[in-house]
């Protein structure tokens, strides 16, 4: 029972980084508007969140269990779903820093029809998977606010950029899909 957090763990953070290194389209030559400070505060944030959950662990001689292993799988397939659709369906609206293509559409369809923020779910997802396989629920909480903290950063940041860009389809989109939790507004 030991190996198979471990395994579940490398097979979901890979599965969910892959999109993104390799699927991706990175260095776009077009003009855009970058908001780089709120994505960096974010980032750094979200990243401590996950980082707390791979230090503070649950002793070794007490393993996750079997209901925590088995919902933390649940969680591993939605992250690697969450992740490949959105980059799919985002396109070449992709970035990692919160900004705005000159020529930049408002994507509302596949994951984007459930939440404006997929990659965000996604990676809550694989936390959520992380936690529930490693964490302490103590630890748990600690990861997560600072996960949220950080995630809350680069919702509002991308939200008033896109708000700016498309006033009233947006602010439309916004009242209808959840930014990141389906569910809840």
């Amino acid at each position: 029972m030991r190996l198979v957090p471990w395994v579940e763990l490398m097979v979901c953070w890979f599965a969910w980084v892959y999109p993104f290194i390799f699927r991706a389209p990175h260095c776009q030559k077009r003009p855009s508007t970058t908001a780089s400070l709120p994505t960096f505060a974010g980032l750094l944030l979200e990243g401590l969140g996950i980082f707390t959950a791979f230090v503070f662990r649950l002793p070794r001689e007490t393993p996750p269990g079997t209901a925590r292993v088995a919902a933390s799988m649940i969680f591993a397939v939605l992250a690697a779903v969450l992740a490949w659709t959105s980059v799919q369906f985002l396109g070449r609206q992709f970035r990692i820093r919160a900004g705005l293509y000159e020529d930049h559409e408002l994507v509302r369809t596949g994951p984007y029809a459930v939440v404006r923020h997929p990659i965000y779910a996604s990676l809550l997802s694989a936390l959520l998977c992380t936690l529930l396989l490693l964490t302490p629920w103590q630890w748990c909480l600690v990861s997560l606010a600072l996960f949220l903290a950080g995630t809350e950063i680069r919702v509002r940041t991308e939200d008033r950029l896109l708000a700016s860009r498309f006033p009233d389809a947006f602010r439309d989109y916004r009242r209808k899909v959840p930014a990141y939790l389906p569910f809840l507004r």
